[in-house]
């Protein structure tokens, strides 16, 4: 059984559809063991409780450095014994020493179909303001492993959404996150769990799937 982590800073959108995921069978072979938020209430550790799941908060404004968080978060996320770490709208930065810990197995998901409207500021609805600005026809959600810079680590799932006349970034966001993300993170902790979709060294090896 996959023990999955899931880090969060708000509502927790992504955090229900992984959680009604698990309860209806859609990700079979895994169990979602703890959430953790930089935000202290938030809906997000609601939905853990409501869930069962044990859910607490661990604020970087909790400690005097970065440094002192960074290595607090990485022995909270050890004392749990995670096979997978879940970014499901989690706006801190990456310490590097969570990344070689946990090397090819923190997935993220960002709104927008990678290496479109990315990186670097790029959070919330940026992304869909941004591809609004840019006039394009189609926009979507990715699934990738979080490695040490932003957005560029390997691929696992992307899923096309269209962009409509009259979208506004608030609209674009609600059907993106309804058509893409609520979807693709699922599949990617069901395909992990299961061995169809590569984590860990491997996931280095192959490429996207659409």
């Amino acid at each position: 059984m996959l023990r999955v982590g899931v880090l969060v800073s708000g509502g927790g959108t992504n955090l229900q559809a992984i959680l009604d995921a698990v309860k209806d069978g859609t990700i079979r072979n895994a169990e979602v063991v703890y959430v953790q938020s930089n935000n202290p209430g938030v809906y997000a550790l609601t939905r853990a409780e409501k869930a069962g799941v044990e859910a607490e908060v661990l604020s970087p404004k909790s400690f005097e450095t970065r440094a002192e968080y960074n290595t607090a978060l990485v022995k909270k996320l050890k004392e749990h014994d995670l096979d997978l770490i879940v970014l499901a709208g989690f706006l801190v930065q990456i310490p590097a020493e969570m990344i070689r810990a946990y090397r090819g197995r923190i997935i993220n998901i960002h709104p927008s179909l990678i290496p479109s409207f990315c990186g670097k500021g790029f959070y919330g609805l940026k992304p869909h303001e941004a591809a609004l600005k840019r006039g394009v026809k189609v926009t979507g959600a990715t699934v990738h492993i979080v490695d040490e810079d932003l957005d560029t680590g390997p691929i696992l799932l992307q899923k096309a959404v269209y962009v409509e006349p009259g979208d506004t970034p608030q609209i674009l966001q609600r059907r993106v996150m309804e058509q893409a993300e609520w979807i693709l993170l699922p599949k990617a902790i069901d395909g992990i769990a299961n061995g169809t979709i590569p984590y860990g060294e491997a996931a280095y090896e192959k490429g996207a799937e659409s």
